[in-house]
């Protein structure tokens, strides 16, 4: 039996630093010819897990080189790193060092192998990112205007014009590349049936959340971070709450569940008998997040649209 062999990768602007485990290290350009240098040399040792950091998007070529050439490829949560370091002694910091943790990481951890996101997928995402800093700069602007002295109030009002227009494009190619696929044209189709879910959190969970509808309940709701963990020691039990997990998926679940409460009778039975039961407000409305995504993910599964049963209220 060969020995299994764990790679860390540490990605930068200037350049890729690799870890294999146990054997070598080495470092690649963060180009085209350094990233196909990488596949090739991996490839030759058929690692059993390669893990990399979200890095806000530069990992994203690597990645899918590495994943199109069919090496087992993970990109995790840079939380996961820097608590795995802290409790493993390291205190140093360079992209040496930070490609090894990687690699022990992999090899003590090994966190599971998910499809990496297609070409499609990313740029729907780039949308979406696109989108939600958007609407930040636009709420910072409209902030600055109602203090803004006289004589900059005309040129932050134009910078907020234009950040108009250019949401409502955003959101308009955002439409336009969820009807140019047929495969999301009919799961949007699904998840607009149910009252409460609209475009945004639609295209949040196809850029985000790709995975749902192939997962269990339990999967996808601890991958959207709306899973509650225990926090019990000996006879004392903790209050269970809710921890990591993928914010923006979050953060739009949490509107959907809010429009829910109001609109759609199933949820808003659900979070009612939360409240009667004496749960406090937010809790049941996390609850109802985590309903309603369990709710889309098992429409997803089985391609069926919203319909209410004569167990369910109407």
């Amino acid at each position: 039996m060969s020995a299994e062999i764990f790679v860390g990768m540490d990605v930068s602007q200037g350049g890729v630093d690799v870890a294999v485990q146990p054997g070598t290290a080495f470092q690649i350009a963060h180009n085209e010819r350094g990233i196909a240098e990488a596949v090739a040399r991996l490839q030759a040792v058929q690692p059993t897990l390669i893990v990399l950091e979200a890095t806000g998007g530069l990992e994203v070529p690597l990645t899918g080189a590495l994943a199109a050439a069919g090496l087992p490829v993970v990109v995790i949560n840079p939380r996961q790193v820097r608590d795995f370091a802290r409790a493993t002694g390291p205190l140093a910091k360079t992209d040496r060092l930070e490609a090894q943790i990687l690699a022990r990481f992999a090899e003590a951890i090994r966190p599971p192998v998910r499809p990496v996101p297609d070409e499609q997928t990313q740029a729907l995402a780039a949308l979406v990112a696109r989108r939600r800093q958007l609407i930040e700069m636009l709420t910072a602007e409209k902030n600055r205007l109602r203090l803004a002295a006289r004589p900059i109030q005309k040129r932050v009002q134009a910078h907020v014009t234009w950040l108009e227009k250019e949401l409502a494009s955003t959101n308009t190619d955002l439409t336009a590349t969820i009807r140019e696929s047929p495969v999301w044209r009919a799961k949007a189709d699904v998840l607009r049936s149910v009252p409460g879910v609209g475009p945004v959190l639609t295209t949040t969970l196809f850029a985000n959340l790709p995975e749902l509808g192939t997962l269990t309940r339990k999967e996808v709701a601890a991958l959207a971070g709306v899973a509650p963990f225990p926090r019990d020691s000996g006879t004392l039990k903790g209050r269970r709450t809710i921890w990591g997990g993928r914010a923006h998926v979050r953060a739009a679940l949490y509107m959907a569940a809010l429009v829910a409460t109001r609109r759609n009778s199933v949820i808003r039975a659900f979070y009612q008998r939360l409240c009667q039961a004496g749960k406090a407000k937010k809790l049941a409305l996390t609850a109802c997040m985590r309903k309603l995504l369990t709710i889309l993910n098992a429409m997803l599964k089985h391609g069926t649209r919203w319909r209410v049963t004569a167990s369910q209220p109407a």
